[in-house]
């Protein structure tokens, strides 16, 4: 298995990126793109090399309404991931961010992914990870709590702005934001009772979406079980796929203000009453997974 490790990048320009690599050991090959999760985030950058994209996702309004705006799609298709449109062999790659944590069967997803994808081809996942702090608190929060969490996610992750001047506005005015909410709930914390934790929880969150102008959010998370570091380690294993790349990362912390704010403090008292079996180190995992040529191959 892999050594675990921070990655070298940002998760998006390390998709990109590795997804370059494959295509420029194929020159001579038009590069076939599954994105699975087309209603969230954005797509790869393979710069002008010939491809062909085709979405997948859940059918939810939300998600419905970005995949329509996307203009790096060549079709797409919405609906219950078991029997949607995926020929057996006919991806080089599948990029699947944000996806596995919130769909309900995911191992049959995941199954049915590995399954499109060419010997030899990249699964390429992200998850948010079942087995952290931030991830418990995501799945148990009422929605009226979680749910705003992810408007407050770095735009990168979510409907990129046009124009980057205005993302950077965005992102001070948050940060701007997040030590106001941290100073006023400083002396707080300590004595608060859980509604009042609650409540500030809310509003530190409720914060992001008047902010980044968006009200949109995916459906709520599910996070079954291989919806983590040790379910995709055990996943991989088990379908004879090797684990190129793994690292860690805490974007979904920092945009709540993890380092000082009562999200982070949250976070923090999860992982403290879980007795270490939840992290608040991480929120994140990335993992760069490779089909390989033979399946009869055996991974030593």
């Amino acid at each position: 298995m892999t050594d675990l490790r921070r990655p070298p990048v940002n998760d998006g320009d390390l998709f990109s990126e590795r997804a370059r690599q494959y295509a420029h050991d194929k020159p001579l090959q038009r590069i076939h793109i599954l994105e699975a999760g087309c209603g969230w985030g954005h797509g790869l950058d393979l710069g002008a090399r010939e491809r062909q994209v085709i979405g997948v996702d859940l059918d939810a309004p939300a998600l419905r309404a970005h995949a329509s705006r996307r203009t790096d799609l060549d079709a797409w298709h919405l609906g219950d991931l078991r029997t949607v449109p995926m020929p057996p062999r006919a991806y080089d790659i599948v990029h699947a961010t944000y996806l596995i944590e919130r769909v309900p069967n995911a191992e049959l997803v995941l199954d049915r992914f590995v399954a499109a994808l060419k010997p030899g081809g990249l699964l390429l996942v992200r998850i948010r990870d079942r087995n952290t702090a931030f991830g418990f608190l995501d799945r148990k929060l009422p929605r009226w709590l979680s749910g705003p969490i992810w408007s407050r996610l770095p735009a990168r992750e979510r409907h990129a702005h046009p124009d980057p001047a205005q993302n950077e506005e965005d992102e001070e005015k948050k940060e701007k934001a997040d030590v106001v909410e941290a100073e006023t709930e400083q002396g707080q914390t300590e004595k608060a009772g859980p509604g009042v934790v609650a409540g500030a929880v809310a509003r530190t969150v409720a914060a992001g979406t008047v902010l980044n102008g968006h009200t949109d959010v995916p459906p709520r998370g599910i996070y079954e079980r291989v919806a983590s570091r040790q379910g995709m380690q055990w996943y991989c294993v088990m379908r004879g796929l090797v684990i190129a790349e793994e690292y860690t990362s805490h974007d979904s912390l920092n945009a709540l203000a993890a380092g000082t704010g009562l999200a982070g403090r949250l976070c923090r008292l999860v992982a403290a009453l879980s007795r270490g079996r939840l992290t608040a180190e991480h929120s994140e995992t990335t993992l760069v997974i490779r089909k390989p040529e033979n399946r009869f191959a055996r991974v030593i």
